[in-house]
């Protein structure tokens, strides 16, 4: 075994950052600018391979909404996110893509992006900058917990090796997209050294719906576009969203479902199902479809007298067939008001490996203030290991602590 101690190599106190996503790259400027030395290590061959891939149709950096509104996205974490906003918004991230070079602008959907909707510029100059100020980096290091001592354990292609910190940051990430490297392998590590961690689960996911063969042999893949829907929680209260989903071999995804999917989640895993409403025509009143509906058809089909009098073609069409009973179709009303409120029975999550991100992973009450482990003095966790994650509704940068609150001095560490 291979024994390496950061702390008595170079300059100052020496930390492990383990995970090489968003989160422990933003640790570890930090700490670096702080002027610690710092060594990120990562399992894969390439850090941050998860974030490429989420960059490839269109890096969402952040959103635009006014602050009050981002901070209420983190639902029942909201006061503490607020104060690591507070130092680390989405103005601040975009203020550090642009020292990067990386321009961004504001979409229509009010998501902000980089001018080049890629990931691969922002994280060519992000790692520049890195080890221009000295952070190293150390890929195919698989952590599997710690030796007698306290140092750091892991597995390498040359045999294992044994790393000793003053402190480690773990930003390992969740449980989803195990091939891109988060495996949630760490929760039975920290779970074994006594640290509260929630089951991981997913989050930001598509979900399962029981297709008639014809939809899904023949919509699998088609989006459907310029519709709202509508969720009654647990608690009476209705949420909306406007956008688009996309059919599926297997169910629906895509943004206006990853919006909703937390409480399409809570509600499948306490009822058994969840049932969205879908509005087809958010643009149309249920009086208006209704008498459009009942003017003559004519010679008209019915797939001619729907188009032509309420615009709903295609996979929009095929959707209203799939519920809709033959009483449905042959009244004007009902058939409106199936229109403005398609009910779409939800079955179950897709795997936790397929989500975008996962909910779940360390309790919110097993760290401090400075993101430590009490449990485990010199440890500090960040990112999506954390279960404040869970109350977001997509994921971008600017979600991830920043550790702009870890101690700055060498003697604080």
């Amino acid at each position: 075994m291979v024994t390496v101690d950061l702390a008595s190599t170079g300059r100052y106190r020496r930390i492990a950052v383990i995970g090489g996503g968003p989160a422990g790259l933003m640790a570890a400027e930090v700490l670096s600018n702080a002027g610690l030395h710092v060594e990120v290590f990562d399992a894969m061959p390439s850090v941050a391979r998860k974030f490429l891939l989420a960059g490839r149709g269109g890096l969402n950096l952040t959103h635009s909404e006014a602050p009050d509104i981002f901070v209420s996205r983190y639902g029942t974490r909201r006061a503490e996110v607020g104060l690591w906003l507070d130092e680390f918004g989405p103005q601040q991230l975009r203020d550090w893509a642009h020292a990067l070079g990386i321009a961004t602008f504001v979409g229509s959907s009010g998501r902000v992006f980089p001018h080049e909707m890629k990931a691969a510029p922002l994280l060519r100059a992000w790692l520049h900058r890195l080890r221009a100020a000295g952070v190293m980096f150390h890929a195919r290091h698989r952590w599997l917990g710690w030796e007698g001592d306290g140092a750091l354990r892991f597995a390498t292609p040359s045999g294992a090796t044994k790393v000793g910190a003053d402190a480690t940051v773990l930003a390992l990430g969740g449980g989803s997209w195990a091939r891109l490297g988060s495996d949630g392998a760490w929760v039975a590590l920290l779970a074994a050294r006594g640290v509260t961690v929630q089951s991981l689960r997913a989050a930001n996911c598509g979900f399962n719906a029981a297709w008639s063969d014809h939809l899904r042999q023949r919509f699998a893949g088609t989006p459907v576009k310029n519709v709202s829907a509508a969720f009654t929680a647990a608690d009476g209260s209705v949420v909306k969203q406007q956008g688009e989903f996309l059919i599926t071999e297997h169910g629906v995804e895509g943004n206006l479902i990853y919006a909703l999917s937390a409480l399409l989640r809570d509600a499948i895993e306490l009822t058994g199902s969840a049932t969205l409403t879908i509005d087809l025509a958010p643009g149309r009143g249920l009086q208006r479809l209704a008498q459009d509906l009942a003017l003559p058809r004519g010679r008209d089909s019915l797939a001619n007298h729907l188009r032509r009098r309420t615009g709903i073609t295609g996979v929009k069409a095929a959707l209203l067939h799939e519920f809709a009973t033959p009483e449905d179709l042959a009244a004007p009303e009902r058939l409106a008001a199936l229109i403005k409120s398609l009910p779409l029975r939800l079955e179950s999550p897709r795997p936790l490996d397929e989500a975008i991100s996962s909910a779940g992973g360390v309790d919110f009450a097993a760290r401090d203030e400075n993101l430590m482990l009490p449990a485990l003095p010199g440890i500090f966790c960040a990112g999506e290991m954390l279960t404040w994650y869970t109350e977001r509704t997509t994921c971008r940068v600017s979600q991830f602590p920043t550790y702009k609150r870890l101690p700055r001095s060498s003697s604080a560490v």
